[in-house]
């Protein structure tokens, strides 16, 4: 969890995935918002269980609210909880970033559908599942551990799509690295902050 600021009427709570932590703070500093903004952040761990998701952020929003915060942003799409977050969002008044998930608020969502009609088998990475493929996914999945399992999990898949938000040069061998992992032919694409960056700045 980043560090808060007491809440003042002028400040901005935003509750986003810890997946996007490193994103929310680039866009934070990049326009200033400093002083204006404060982050908050449920464990990215919860990608691999999302119907865990609306639960974690209710009650992060009932924790925040009780500490005296009234202006709440939420950095969630969908996230594969099949509207449990709408749900929360709409229950507990409060606004979440579009999309169903965020490659596509980072590629922007028509973009997005353009490349999942493009290649529907295809496996997304954004800078965080690159920087921690090899936990999230790999060991997330128990790939390490029964690697027989990988026909089951990306049999159906046949490209990795890297959307970069960064030009990091660590980043992109890992994420070459992961598609090799996987059997997958390799692409990259460059979206930078892309929505996430538009609703930072409107929160």
């Amino acid at each position: 969890m980043a560090h808060q600021p007491a809440p003042s009427p002028d400040t901005t709570l935003v509750i986003a995935c810890g997946a996007l932590a490193r994103e929310v703070q680039a866009v934070v500093r990049a326009n200033g918002l400093e002083e204006r903004l404060a982050l908050t952040c449920l464990p990215a761990a919860l990608h691999n269980r999302p119907a865990d998701i609306p639960e974690r952020l209710r009650q992060r929003l009932r924790t925040a609210r009780a500490a005296g915060w009234r202006k709440i942003a939420v950095a969630y799409a969908d996230c594969g909880t099949a509207g449990g977050i709408d749900q929360v969002c709409a229950e507990e008044g409060v606004a979440r970033i579009g999309g169903p998930h965020c490659y596509a608020f980072f590629a922007g969502e028509r973009v997005f559908e353009a490349l999942a009609e493009e290649e529907p088998g295809t496996f997304y990475l954004t800078d965080f599942l690159a920087r921690h493929f090899d936990t999230i996914v790999w060991a997330g999945l128990g790939l390490d551990r029964h690697p027989e399992l990988l026909p089951m999990y990306f049999g159906n898949y046949t490209r990795l799509l890297y959307l970069a938000q960064t030009d990091d040069a660590d980043l992109d061998p890992k994420a070459e690295a992961a598609a090799a992992k996987l059997g997958l032919a390799y692409e990259r694409r460059a979206t930078g902050y892309g929505e996430l960056a538009d609703f930072i700045r409107a929160a």
